[in-house]
């Protein structure tokens, strides 16, 4: 289930922020069945962390990118 930060680009700012919260609650499930034993693929939590660590780096790519151009209409 892993996506690509191509995806992630692709996306807007609306789908991004709800991907992102799609994901939180991917890793709160597996957090839950880690707790309770049934998690059987331990790697599935690793790359969703990686998944969410990519869509928030796009996220704030993004809000970098959107001050730089306020400031430079500004100047």
């Amino acid at each position: 289930m892993a996506k690509t930060t191509s995806t992630a680009r692709d996306l807007g700012d609306v789908e991004l922020i709800e991907r992102i919260a799609e994901e939180k609650d991917r890793l709160f499930k597996l957090r839950f069945q880690l707790a309770t034993g049934q998690l059987e693929n331990f790697a599935r939590m690793t790359q969703t962390k990686r998944d969410i660590a990519r869509l928030f780096t796009e996220l704030r790519a993004r809000e970098i990118a959107a001050a730089e151009a306020a400031a430079g209409g500004e100047a």
